[in-house]
């Protein structure tokens, strides 16, 4: 994650409430094999743009060594001509458009990445930020901050024109980074989670943090040790060794001797720097380009604005803005679906939908939210309306086969629908789609509950029990614990069956494996037999905030909430069950706080509030 991503600023809303974009200018979309850029730069540049993201697949093919590379969410490029342009869905800070050349903005069903043509180099943070989406579709197991932020600083720096891509170059922003911020302790660095201050905070650490990770991986693959990486995780997380003892057994040193070896290839000033040639069936003159209407383009601009944080609230407006001059517009008729979707307004929403399908039938992404629609409105459980969601679904996945959202919420409308087999299927398929999303990866493993596979669950769970996601890690320690009771008592219930004078087990003592876990359902704890049913965490980010807790109110027990002031903002942060809510720093929730200081991870509501993850007490 770097500065400039969306989902990490400030909310505060934009004091404009409509797209302005310069009416004589043409827009363009360029089509490449893996690629879609919609462009007011021209023709030129955006062949430009397609051709330096498709090296960069290729590169990344290379450096992980996979024969395919996937996204898990679909992707929308967007290049700018001027720097007035991108200001206008840019991340908020103090009120203000935050300066940047360019950004990743990441969502549950579309990732976009917007760039500014006019400034010299704008593909730094957008190529950290993909990165990062690239291994999420590629890699299954999820590897330490250090590791995965490191290998997005080096795939960020890879140097990329019409003939080659030249690899391996450590910026000189690094070693002016350790050299004036220092550096960490090896045993400090490889001790950095996702939740972790140094992580978190702006500040000389966590500079230290980046560049060092950087220079590891630099180091990694200058000495060709990626091999020896994987021992280390596979110790470290599946033999639960420690992080001295994992790392002396994959690289064969002590983590103090490995400081000294840093600090020498440091000082060095030596690096591995190295073309890789542009593939041959990869050329921008081979690309498609048709033009894109004004009405289209602030479709684009307005679905950008649909999935940010900071203008969300603007963009049913920019939608209808579009409809009132070009009715029909399917884009924006899907997009203000969307909208009153996550508004929960579901009856515009399908009124838009329908229209959007009249239009475009061959949009994957409209099926598939009209589908989100239904099972929103509790469809899974009545035959009719879930067949026509499942037939919704499978219209999506037709249209777009890389859809991992579409078979995730298929997997599981026909594991609730009696097909079991079927749904543990598609579920399989949602997880080597996106082999790291932890929501599929506890769905999937409910599917092998439900289809008596239970080693293969218990597997899942106590891989996910492990997870960085304190959120994730308490669902699945519940999940195991259930599971592995299941297991024991169908052990005990077989034991008897073969015992008993008949052979046969009295039908009411016959064993049912615990339910599905689903996205948008609640608690059940009606069964003792049945795995309690929780909201799995979504895959939206995990916001941190520290500051000074005013009050803490309790009067809706189990629930609470707290009131909590962090610079010129209130937020209330709301817990759902405060005698389950993950507590550091203290042994357990107090509804009598008041006046301390906490650390605060928690997820962002449509109002600007948030649902709390966990509380740190400082």
């Amino acid at each position: 994650m770097r500065l400039y991503k969306a989902t990490l600023t400030l909310i505060l809303p934009l004091v404009c409430s409509r797209l302005s974009l310069a009416g004589d200018q043409q827009w363009v979309e360029v089509r490449s094999p893996n690629f879609s850029v919609i462009t007011d730069a021209g023709e030129r540049r955006g062949r430009d743009v397609a051709l330096h993201f498709e090296q960069m697949r290729s590169v990344f093919g290379t450096l992980m060594t996979r024969a395919n590379v996937n996204l898990p969410v679909p992707l929308q490029i967007v290049a700018f001509r001027s720097t007035k342009e991108i200001r206008q869905i840019a991340p908020m800070f103090n009120g203000k458009p935050t300066e940047l050349a360019g950004l990743f903005q990441s969502g549950d069903d579309r990732n976009f990445i917007m760039l500014d043509m006019s400034v010299e180099n704008p593909w730094y943070t957008v190529f950290h930020e993909y990165a990062h989406e690239l291994m999420n579709g590629n890699i299954s197991v999820r590897s330490d901050p250090w590791f995965e932020e490191g290998f997005a600083e080096y795939f960020a720096g890879i140097e990329v024109d019409s003939k080659e891509a030249r690899v391996g170059k450590i910026p000189e922003q690094t070693y002016q980074v350790l050299q004036y911020s220092g550096f960490l302790k090896t045993a400090d660095l490889l001790r950095v989670q996702q939740y972790s201050k140094t992580y978190n905070e702006t500040g000389d650490h966590r500079n230290s943090f980046y560049a060092q990770s950087s220079l590891m991986v630099h180091y990694i693959y200058d000495n060709q040790l990626l091999p020896k990486v994987a021992e280390y995780f596979d110790a470290l997380h599946f033999d639960k060794k420690t992080v001295e003892q994992a790392f002396q057994g994959a690289f064969g040193m002590s983590l103090e001797q490995f400081d000294k070896v840093l600090r020498q290839y440091y000082t060095g000033g030596r690096y591995r720097y190295y073309p890789i040639p542009t593939p041959p069936g990869i050329q921008a003159a081979q690309f498609t380009a048709t033009p894109v209407t004004l009405a289209d383009a602030r479709a684009v601009l307005a679905d950008i604005h649909a999935h940010s944080m900071d203008h969300r609230g603007q963009a049913l407006g920019e939608f209808e803005d579009v409809l009132k001059t070009d009715p029909n517009n399917a884009a924006a008729l899907r997009g203000a679906g969307y909208s009153c979707l996550m508004a929960q307004d579901f009856d515009k929403a399908a009124d838009y939908f329908q229209r959007a399908v009249a239009r475009d039938s061959k949009d994957a992404r409209v099926h598939y939210y009209y589908a989100m629609l239904m099972s929103r409105q509790g469809s899974v459980g009545d035959k009719a309306r879930t067949d026509e969601l499942k037939k919704e679904l499978e219209t999506a996945i037709a249209l777009d086969p890389k859809l991992a959202d579409a078979y995730s919420l298929l997997g599981y409308a026909q594991v609730y629908s009696g097909e079991p087999e079927k749904g543990l299927a598609t579920m399989k398929l949602a997880v080597e789609l996106s082999p790291r999303n932890e929501g599929y990866q506890f769905n999937l493993a409910s599917a092998y509950l439900g289809n008596n596979k239970v080693d293969e669950a218990i597997a899942i769970f106590q891989a996910l029990a492990a997870s960085s996601n304190p959120e994730v890690a308490t669902h699945a320690s519940a999940a195991l614990r259930q599971a592995q009771d299941f297991k024991k008592r169908g052990l005990e219930f077989r034991m008897e069956a073969e015992s008993s004078d008949s052979g046969t087990p009295e039908p009411h003592n016959k064993l049912e494996p615990p339910g599905l876990v689903a996205r948008s359902t609640t608690a059940d704890t009606s069964s003792d037999t049945a795995t309690t049913v929780v909201t799995l965490p979504p895959s939206a980010p995990i916001h941190f905030l520290k500051g000074k807790l005013k009050s803490v109110d309790c009067s809706a027990g189990p629930q609470g909430v707290l009131i909590l002031a962090s610079g010129s903002k209130t937020l209330k942060l709301y817990v759902k069950d405060t005698a389950h809510v993950i507590i550091i720093g203290a042994d357990q929730f107090s509804c009598d706080w008041k006046g301390i200081s906490v650390a605060v991870n928690y997820r962002e509501r449509e109002d600007g509030d948030g649902d709390v993850v966990s509380v740190e007490v400082q």
